[in-house]
């Protein structure tokens, strides 16, 4: 009665996923609602798999989003894990630093207020 028989897949301590870390999720977040604001930004959706996390950001909910931020930690040594992809699906910025990926649309931010 006292036995505790472990299940098979207990022992898998590797995620199942990719996630966003708080502060990466509070600076993108931050970015949308900076965005919302301006009037540019109406909706946002996030996927997550197990090799990348993305953020998308629509202009309207019912088309293709105009940028996807992804996070995929296995081009880490390579290229960078963050990436910004446009609407048509190319790369516009590549690193490792989020801040550094995310500087395109902080410029264009600072135009539609300067407007």
């Amino acid at each position: 009665m006292g036995t505790v028989t472990p299940l098979p897949f207990a022992n898998r301590a590797i995620s199942q996923q990719t996630g966003f870390e708080r502060p990466e999720l509070m600076r993108i977040l931050d970015l949308y609602g900076r965005m919302v604001a301006a009037g540019h930004w109406r909706d946002y959706a996030m996927d997550f798999h197990r090799d990348a996390a993305i953020f998308s950001a629509f202009r309207r909910a019912a088309e293709r989003p105009e940028y996807r931020i992804e996070k995929r930690p296995a081009l880490r040594s390579r290229q960078g894990m963050w990436a910004l992809v446009s609407e048509a699906g190319a790369i516009l910025k590549r690193g490792d630093e989020l801040a550094n990926v995310l500087a395109p649309v902080e410029r264009k931010l600072m135009k539609l207020v300067g407007d």
